[in-house]
């Protein structure tokens, strides 16, 4: 089932799928409404000239019509959705293009047209005139491929709405947001109590006479998906601990290991196939357990504002604030210990995210790029101060206090104006205070 369910999720994301889907219910409603049509007596339909009045020629030629004008729009469609494309790339990021192609309107758009048109060719090579012998003109399909017209007219006034908007920064950095929460929910679902437990001791994994046997990966790429209970149930029915090498989007090449399995000889073909199978390696990383890679996407857009060719301040900021508000969630959950055990007995070193690195994932390159940016740097203090209100562990504390003090640094470093250099030592200060430490004058040097 797992296995099904890795092949579904990129077909269902997939730019052709719903279009699919769609073409084939419009043929299949065309060809219900011309059965329609044959089995119900054509002067029934004559009772509404006004609906059901037109002849052989003027059915088909508004059939024509339909069919042509849709096709033109899906193509102006699919070129509007190239044209943002290739803007959602040089303004925001690489990263940001599978939140457009995996789009469930613009996919929907497009099989709407695309529908419409495959309707219309159902419909009018049924239409037959009286010098093709036997009239039969399927009066309720036509009306059926009018009505739709409308509805693409429909659509297309919405799609120019949602891509005018789905362009916008706000926009890309919320659904990202709203995607990396889920993932975060996903992978953290426990709540955190009044204090973290603190971290086990390192377990001894050294047996006599055994060492570890790795497991190859069987080609290049970065891991999607671990399933990690089929990987406690191997270790446990052969009494052996395994290794995680690579975890949830880190990057394998084929012939390294993926994992290592502690034992005495070599393990079977079978097993090293089964433990290779836990492991989903595609070429691009997705959210489906990633959540620092949905944090990837919106460093990357704030580095990209701040690029001197960009320059835009204001979305830098707004990426910390959704940063932010996935920290705080994660910040209110409970992180798996990496050592699994079975009856007291080590069985799995997990490799997994850990709230450290999460927060250096989402502070470290944006720190690093906003010298002398006192906007930034102020707002980095300031966000690093909301996570720290959801905080309730001493370990979880340093690292945002870790974190303060390189941020000091680089006002230190960068902000040359006395001014603007107190503004920001003030709102450090209160983080400080908030974390627990007075300030020492880090961020003070000589006028």
């Amino acid at each position: 089932m797992r296995e099904l369910l890795r092949l579904w999720r990129p077909i269902r994301a997939s730019l052709w799928f719903t279009p699919t889907l769609i073409v084939l219910l419009a043929v299949g409603l065309a060809a219900t409404l011309i059965e329609v049509d044959t089995r119900v007596a054509p002067v029934t339909w004559y009772e509404w000239p006004l609906l059901f009045g037109s002849g052989a020629a003027g059915s088909r030629q508004m059939l024509a019509t339909v069919a042509g004008s849709m096709m033109t729009v899906a193509g102006t469609v699919f070129s509007i959705t190239l044209v943002v494309l290739s803007l959602a790339s040089s303004q925001y990021s690489s990263r940001v293009l599978r939140n457009f192609l995996t789009d469930r309107t613009n996919q929907t758009v497009l099989g709407v047209f695309v529908g419409i048109f495959a309707y219309c060719l159902v419909v009018m090579r049924t239409v037959r005139g009286g010098d093709e012998g036997e009239v039969f003109i399927p009066s309720l399909a036509v009306l059926g491929g009018v009505l739709l017209a409308f509805v693409g007219i429909g659509y297309l006034i919405f799609f120019i709405h949602h891509i005018s908007t789905s362009i916008q920064a706000a926009q890309i950095l919320a659904r990202i947001s709203d995607e990396t929460v889920c993932a975060v929910d996903h992978l953290f679902p426990e709540a955190v109590g009044d204090e973290s437990d603190p971290e086990p001791p390192d377990p001894v994994v050294t047996r006599p006479n055994q060492r570890w046997h790795p497991v190859p990966a069987a080609r290049s790429g970065y891991v999607q998906e671990i399933d990690a209970a089929a990987i406690l149930a191997h270790a446990k029915e052969k009494r052996t601990v395994v290794r995680m090498d690579r975890g949830i989007g880190e990057f394998v090449v084929e012939g390294t290991p993926l994992a290592s399995v502690l034992g005495a000889g070599e393990p079977e073909s079978a097993d090293i196939d089964r433990l290779r199978a836990v492991f989903a390696v595609a070429r691009q990383r997705n959210m489906t357990q990633d959540a620092a890679f949905g944090i990837r996407q919106i460093v990357d857009i704030a580095l990209k504002a701040l690029s001197p060719g960009i320059n835009d301040i204001t979305t830098a900021v707004m990426g910390l604030d959704y940063l932010t508000a996935i920290l705080v969630r994660v910040a209110r959950r409970r992180i798996e210990s990496p050592y699994r055990f079975d009856e007291g007995e080590l069985r799995v070193l997990a490799r997994g995210p850990t709230f450290a690195s999460l927060v250096a994932e989402s502070f470290d390159q944006i720190r690093e790029n906003a010298g002398g940016n006192v906007a930034v740097l102020t707002r980095l203090f300031e966000v690093l101060g909301m996570v720290a209100e959801q905080v309730n562990s001493a370990e979880r504390r340093a690292v945002l206090l870790s974190q303060a003090d390189r941020t000091a640094e680089v006002v230190l470093r960068t902000v040359a104006a006395p001014t603007d250099r107190h503004a920001v030592e003030a709102v450090a200060a209160t983080l400080e205070a908030r974390l627990g430490r007075k300030p020492d004058g880090r961020t003070t040097r000589p006028d």
